[in-house]
């Protein structure tokens, strides 16, 4: 008596002259499609998050040091920052938005003038040049590759860069020509000396950082021509911060911004990116509890098999209470069905969302190829390639509440038939 209840929920699982063993697949297929969507949707939102936090400390420092203005007394500050307690290198910069120009294409990059040697103890650009080098100085400019490609740009090629110091110095001399009586406007090479031209920079290499809007959006100059270019003389934009571990950037903001003066402020590179990490946090929350309807819906679909099972069985349910069996036993018939059902809806769901997960590149590769449909647009999620990262934690959460739901979907019908009257089911057999 003890273990029929087991053997029993087999047998009405797969009953020989009806259609209720079709039902029992439709239903682990739906915990298992459930349970597929949700690990891969998960790990794909979480392999987004971790690859972008990946890429942003791969090329962005884990603490920048700005002011309202550009800041004219750095290298003391410098000084003081390299001191504090977990601070590995300290390195300025310049940047801000330029034109560039190539054969009539024109792009509004944003432009990075950095010491070469000083950043490269912040970020290793050199491993991210795919063609070229890094060799900065008054005439050459590396740019991301994806940048490159739309100013129809390669190594050894010339660009003309203009910045903010290089409009504003000229129309400022225009307008001093056009206040004279009969002047006549300069010509650019009359104006040399007095405003600061254009640049005509060379092409010494291109970068691939791996995510699209650094790629297609930035690039290198040597810090004295980004000064030069901006009109800002010795100042800088601000420092660029290194720490012993990025996770920890917080506490070392907290030390250097007590010894910052009024106007300079620290950001580490969660506060500069927090945007699109909220985003992609808040969307996999969203997702997660959009999805989970899926195995709801599928616990409706045990539900339903076992009321069906329960009706069909009325009289056998009769025969084994009048021959003794309790209401436990009777309960532990159908609950074991819908655990069953959940327990091969687990499996099946784990199985299929880690192969959807390892094909997940090639397949979208074959809609892009085929179907002209682009699932992953690189210009909007910056990844040429669709990041996952499957987090045990996060698929146990889904299989034990999956099964807990089609155990819990169960128990009703269950219920219904434990407490069936014996007299009540044969009399009307």
């Amino acid at each position: 008596m003890r273990s029929f209840p087991l053997f029993l929920a087999l047998r009405y699982l797969k009953p020989k002259r009806t259609f209720l063993s079709v039902i029992t697949l439709i239903s682990v297929a739906g915990v298992m499609l459930g349970i597929a969507v949700l690990i891969l949707v998960i790990s794909v939102m979480t392999g987004f998050d971790q690859e972008l936090r990946r890429k942003v400390l791969g090329f962005e420092p884990h603490v920048y040091v700005t002011g309202d203005g550009p800041l004219s007394e750095w290298r003391p500050v410098m000084e003081k920052i390299a001191r504090v307690p977990g601070v590995v290198a300290v390195a300025p910069f310049v940047q801000g938005p330029v034109i560039a120009e190539h054969h009539g294409r024109v792009m509004t990059p944003m432009m990075r003038g950095i010491q070469p040697e000083a950043e490269q103890t912040i970020v290793d650009l050199r491993k991210m040049i795919i063609e070229g080098k890094l060799d900065l100085n008054s005439e050459t400019i590396v740019l991301g590759a994806a940048l490159a490609q739309e100013l129809g740009v390669g190594v050894g090629d010339k660009i003309t860069i203009y910045a903010p110091g290089n409009i504003r110095g000229i129309l400022d001399e225009l307008k001093k020509e056009e206040g004279k009586p009969g002047a006549k406007s300069k010509t650019l090479a009359e104006l040399k000396g007095e405003v600061v031209l254009p640049a005509d920079l060379t092409v010494a290499g291109l970068f691939e950082s791996g995510r699209y809007d650094y790629d297609n959006n930035v690039m290198l100059v040597a810090l004295h021509v980004g000064q030069e270019l901006y009109s800002l003389e010795d100042a800088v934009h601000g420092l660029s911060v290194k720490t012993t571990d990025p996770y920890r950037a917080e506490e070392v903001k907290q030390s250097i911004g007590k010894l910052l003066a009024s106007g300079v402020a620290a950001q580490t590179w969660i506060d500069r990116n927090s945007d699109r990490f909220d985003a992609i946090r808040v969307e996999r929350n969203v997702m997660f509890f959009i999805l989970f309807f899926i195995i709801i819906v599928a616990a409706f679909g045990i539900m339903n098999t076992l009321i069906t099972v329960t009706v069909q069985k009325t009289r056998e349910i009769g025969i084994i209470k009048a021959l003794g069996a309790n209401v436990s036993q009777i309960v532990w018939i159908f609950l074991a069905q819908g655990m069953f059902i959940g327990f091969l809806g687990n499996l099946a769901g784990i199985g299929l969302g880690l192969t959807a997960l390892h094909f997940r590149n090639e397949f979208k590769e074959w809609l892009a190829r085929t179907l002209h449909i682009q699932l992953f647009p690189p210009t909007i999620y910056e990844f040429s390639k669709i990041p996952a990262q499957v987090v045990p934690l996060y698929v146990a959460i889904i299989c034990v509440t999956a099964f807990i739901i089609c155990s819990l979907a169960a128990l009703i019908p269950a219920w219904f038939a434990a407490r069936l009257d014996p007299v009540k089911a044969l009399r009307y057999e």
